[in-house]
């Protein structure tokens, strides 16, 4: 399995689109899902990986570990994607809202591993910050 690592600025077209870097867009296939990430950003998750992660939410439901309200907002916001010719993927309104992102406006696309986050850059600015000062700490 190939990891997503490394930052990038991008810019949001006056549409929403977004073209992710050639790198990321190699190892996720010819479609994704958008979806709500930690502190308000935009996770883009592999097709098969959100469904294996669907499947698994219905079970936690079935089993009563999380609530049927929890998997509503979870399918309610997801959001399919496909790639033009430019590489670009549209970041619906929804999603755009919740992570703070303005069309024509710069955002950073960050690998964290297994997935893909797309982030304002205050934010970004704000976790990053939170990170690092959580890694000098373990030092």
């Amino acid at each position: 399995m190939a990891y997503f690592v490394g930052t990038h600025e991008r810019q949001l077209d006056d549409k929403g689109r977004l073209a992710l870097p050639v790198s990321f867009r190699t190892h996720l296939g010819d479609r994704c899902y958008l979806v709500h990430g930690e502190n308000n950003c935009v996770r883009v998750v592999r097709a098969e990986d959100f469904e294996a992660m669907a499947d698994e939410l219905k079970e936690r439901v079935k089993r009563g570990e999380v609530s049927k309200q929890y998997q509503r907002v979870i399918a309610a916001n997801a959001a399919p994607a496909e790639f033009d010719r430019q590489g670009r993927v549209k970041v619906d309104d929804k999603l755009r809202q919740y992570a703070g992102l303005m069309p024509e406006s710069k955002v950073f696309v960050i690998g964290n591993l297994d997935d893909i986050e797309i982030w304002s850059p205050e934010r970004f600015e704000r976790v990053t910050e939170l990170g690092t000062t959580e890694i000098a700490g373990t030092l």
